[in-house]
């Protein structure tokens, strides 16, 4: 009896694994989002190209799993960056220019066409739409440590994305305030806070009576944040001596206005920390929760150069951004060999117009002029005017006239030059985001990152990651 007992018992248990996943739901502890605000497929080759040639690969395109993002908002072909990170952090469509609240939400009065923005730089008529849950909420919500990270101002559209709920993105008193436990317009639904919160964007923690402030309430954040128990830093030194892990809350704000592109960080030796050093830090101070984690990072000012033309600085954003993700898979291999509880995504919010043109030669410079893969001339235009490889669809560069360029660095109008624009097709005081679909790299907690394949819609990344956290 008992012998049959046990071969029966052995039966159930065969076919149970039989019919079981190879990894239960809920194996990703710790999740990192990498976001590359602005960064096309376009963007990517180039930085590739830039820094490691033709035949290289940046980090990110040496992760396991790839797709393809649709990233169109719920009114508008072409997305700006609130509604575009907000689905990915909320799973929900909703119109250009809304931070994480729900699709009926409008940024602007219909009656007068004027945003909702006021001179107390007031949240959203309470008639107009309601706020959705976002990841970090979520995960703080399940006991895990959270976190945000940027290049930019920490109240600038992607990262606010992940904390804040407002129907106007502009809206940036609105959204720091959001960010501060125990403060007047704290959201609630952070529990006890964000863990990790650092970039640029003090003016919007400070009053008016201070130097750079914005703030219209006489509030200094900063000093309420410290209040409530956070490790303050302002430059790159002061982050440096921070125990990261001896720290329980982290709060940094390195620049008034947005952080500097890290062409001008390095060159100029500025005390502001890396990419590199936010993410490492931050996975020191939210890598000590028992539960796990969530962390955003975003390489912010990628989008901004483009939306300059300025080729150069973008791919050096690009490629720090790409040194970031570097540094946090192999810190996470050490803490969690082979990321068998710790997914990472790598994407991007939105394309922009730039595009790589032209029969250029294999290894030439891209951010030069064309050369004949055949000889190694210059390629000219129907014009006889020689052309950059680089080029976008509108921009401030867009000349009357166009005349043979130099690829020399003495002066701005040299193609090589930092501040060198590249040319565009439509005079426009700046460039704007492009419609195209934007790439997906995915790798870490097992057959959990293997779901991110295909061409997705931006919203599903964020169910995605639900369904690898087990939420």
């Amino acid at each position: 009896m008992k012998a049959m007992m046990l071969k029966h018992t052995l039966i159930a248990a065969t076919c149970v694994a039989a019919f079981s996943p190879v990894h239960a739901a809920g194996e990703a502890k710790n999740v990192i989002f990498f976001l590359g605000d602005g960064m096309g497929p376009a963007t990517v080759t180039a930085a590739r190209i830039y820094k490691y040639g033709e035949a290289g690969s940046l980090s990110m395109e040496k992760l396991d799993r790839t797709a393809r993002v649709k990233t169109y908002s719920n009114d508008a072909q072409t997305t700006d960056s609130a509604p575009s990170m907000a689905a990915y952090m909320t799973g929900v469509k909703m119109n250009n220019e809304v931070i994480s609240m729900s699709p009926d939400t409008r940024a602007t009065d219909p009656a007068t066409g004027k945003s909702y923005l006021n001179g107390t730089d007031s949240t959203c008529p309470a008639s107009n739409g309601k706020a959705v849950d976002t990841m970090l909420e979520i995960a703080k919500g399940k006991g895990k440590a959270v976190g945000a990270i940027t290049t930019t101002r920490i109240t600038h559209a992607t990262p606010a994305a992940t904390y804040s709920h407002v129907c106007h993105r502009d809206a940036e008193n609105t959204i720091a305030a959001q960010a501060v436990p125990g403060g007047a317009g704290y959201n609630a639904k952070l529990g006890t806070g964000l863990d990790v919160l650092m970039g640029g964007g003090s003016r919007f923690f400070l009053p008016t009576t201070v130097t750079g402030g914005k703030r219209t309430d006489g509030r200094n954040l900063i000093n309420e944040m410290k209040a409530q128990g956070y490790t303050y830093a302002s430059t790159g030194a002061e982050l440096k001596a921070i125990d990261g892990k001896a720290t329980s809350k982290l709060f940094a704000l390195f620049t008034n206005d947005h952080m500097d592109y890290e062409l001008d960080r390095v060159k100029k030796s500025l005390d502001q920390p890396s990419l590199t050093d936010m993410t490492l830090k931050s996975i020191d101070v939210l890598g000590k929760n028992a539960n796990g984690f969530f962390l955003m990072v975003e390489g912010g000012r990628i989008d901004h150069a483009l939306h300059a033309t300025n080729a150069k600085r973008a791919l050096e954003d690009a490629v720090a951004f790409d040194n970031a993700i570097q540094a946090a898979l192999t810190e996470m291999e050490k803490r969690d060999p082979g990321l068998k509880n710790t997914l990472i995504v790598v994407t991007a919010d939105h394309d922009h117009t730039m595009t790589i043109n032209g029969y250029g030669k294999k290894g030439s410079n891209i951010l030069g002029t064309v050369k004949n893969y055949k000889d190694g001339t210059e390629l000219k235009d129907a014009d006889g005017n020689n052309y950059t490889a680089l080029v976008f669809g509108n921009g401030p560069n867009r000349p009357a006239t166009r005349k043979m360029l130099v690829e020399g660095t003495t002066d701005a109008t040299q193609v090589l030059h930092d501040d060198y624009l590249q040319e565009s097709a439509l005079r426009m005081g700046s460039e704007s985001h492009g419609g195209g679909d934007v790439m997906l790299f995915a790798t870490g907690a097992g057959v959990a990152s293997k779901t991110f394949k295909g061409v997705i819609d931006n919203t599903k990344v964020f169910n995605l990651i639900k369904q690898a956290y087990g939420f």
